[in-house]
């Protein structure tokens, strides 16, 4: 299973990076779209929605459209939406539950699910065309988050962070991965190589003050994003949201914490001074 997950992480990087810096537009949107659409059915999947293959499909109009045509307002918008579903729905279902799978509330927060995918994708989308670079500045935020939480709830974990959804999960993982963020992405922006990241635009924008009240956002954000797919598969009974990838599941169990994060990094991209 460790042989089967590291080589699936290794292709999965390989091709990361291969279109990233390949400086094709049409690669990028093509591979981009391909993940989102595996993401929408795994979702889709999580709530029993019906014809999901075909519902997944239907989404893929949408991101197309915004990949294509739709401008700067219009994603702003949409990146607004977006931090809004996470601050008043999504996360406060963590603690009030899912509704059951038959209730129309279901059905409903299926849609608006996706539509947090969606504004993930464009987010990606749009923080692409900055620079590669500037792309997996932010996306690197939730991996030392992930990363640092991991072996710190090895070392040190004792509380749960959320027991009925996540057994796994620890406060003191949650602090040691926010505390790695902090010291890694203030380091970086010491360095010249990486004048043009995401965190050395933030300080830039927002001062030192700031740059650290956004980490701190971003990482929460990410723990809530991963324990509410979490939620959404304990409620049905998966360990993973499919077998896409093998070694590491579905697609969105890669990208559970990057669905909220990447929307809010473009919102604040958008609205930096500089």
């Amino acid at each position: 299973m460790l042989r089967t997950r590291v080589i699936t992480a290794v292709l999965l990087l390989a091709v990361l990076l291969a279109v990233a810096w390949s400086g094709s537009k049409l690669l990028f949107s093509a591979v981009l779209t391909a993940f989102f659409a595996a993401a929408a059915w795994e979702s889709l999947r999580l709530f029993r929605s019906p014809r999901p293959v075909l519902s997944a499909a239907l989404w893929c109009l949408p991101l197309l459209w915004l990949l294509l045509r739709a401008d700067v307002r219009t994603q702003h918008l949409l990146f607004m939406l977006s931090a809004a579903l996470w601050l008043i729905r999504f996360a406060p279902t963590l603690k009030f539950g899912l509704p059951e799978l038959s209730r129309p509330a279901n059905r409903l927060m299926s849609w608006v699910y996706v539509l947090s995918v969606l504004a993930c994708f464009i987010a990606i989308a749009l923080l692409y065309q900055h620079s590669a670079l500037y792309l997996l500045s932010v996306m690197a935020i939730v991996w030392i988050a992930d990363i640092g939480a991991y072996f710190s709830g090895k070392a040190f974990g004792k509380r749960k962070l959320a027991p009925s959804i996540s057994p796994g999960k620890s406060w003191e993982g949650a602090i040691g991965g926010w505390l790695a963020v902090l010291v890694i992405a203030s380091l970086s922006t010491r360095l010249p190589m990486l004048a043009d990241t995401f965190s050395t635009h933030m300080l830039h924008g927002f001062g030192w003050g700031g740059l650290l009240l956004i980490l701190t956002a971003l990482v929460a954000i990410s723990v809530a994003g991963d324990l509410f797919e979490s939620m959404l598969k304990r409620r049905i009974g998966f360990k993973d949201s499919s077998s896409l990838l093998p070694g590491h599941g579905g697609v969105l169990d890669r990208i559970d914490a990057l669905i909220p994060v990447m929307p809010l990094a473009a919102l604040l991209a958008l609205s930096s001074p500089l």
